[in-house]
């Protein structure tokens, strides 16, 4: 009688939702990429858009390489397809991506909540500017652009600490020794 390892709940179902979602995310990734590449960058060529000269650098480097972030975007899909199809399949190679993958998506929403907030920083004058010129009545659209603020953060701590979690588990010692049982 052989004796088979058991196979963690917690890791089957980390593993399908995520081969759901990145399958999802590979699909939209190879039809965002044929779209910009036959599509928009074309059409962009054609028309010469620019930015303004006081625009954030961040954007002026997405801007001059947006065919870029559309590609990585398809890269990271399908290596994170292919690193959940792994992890559903026990092989440790692909827990360890996949909690590197985690890690980074922690970095990922930090990066993204402090530029967020830089971004915001920067155009506050303007935008107070802006609503000074509103008809009498109009709303105070300030509130509004702090509460987008604090939801985006609180969405950001959020994902962060269940990423980090996601990833300790997937790190922990019995998770790890159902992996190496598995590749024997």
């Amino acid at each position: 009688m052989t004796d088979t390892p058991k196979r963690s709940t917690f890791v089957t179902v980390v593993a399908w939702i995520f081969i759901a979602l990145s399958g999802f995310s590979t699909f939209i990734g190879i039809v965002q990429n044929v779209l910009v590449q036959t599509v928009f960058l074309p059409a962009m060529e054609r028309a010469q858009p620019s930015l303004p000269p006081d625009a954030p650098p961040i954007f002026v480097f997405m801007f001059n390489h947006l065919g870029l972030f559309f590609f990585a975007f398809l890269l990271f899909s399908a290596f994170l397809l292919l690193c959940s199809i792994g992890l559903l399949r026990r092989w440790n190679w692909a827990r360890l991506c996949f909690a590197a993958i985690m890690l980074l998506g922690i970095v990922w929403n930090v990066a993204g909540v402090v530029m967020q907030f830089a971004t915001f920083s920067s155009t506050w004058r303007q935008m107070q500017e802006q609503f000074q010129d509103m008809p009498p009545g109009a709303p105070d659209m300030s509130a509004f652009f702090i509460v987008i603020l604090v939801i985006t953060a609180a969405f950001a701590i959020g994902f962060s600490v269940l990423l980090g979690w996601i990833a300790k588990r997937l790190l922990s010692a019995p998770i790890a020794a159902e992996f190496k049982l598995q590749n024997k």
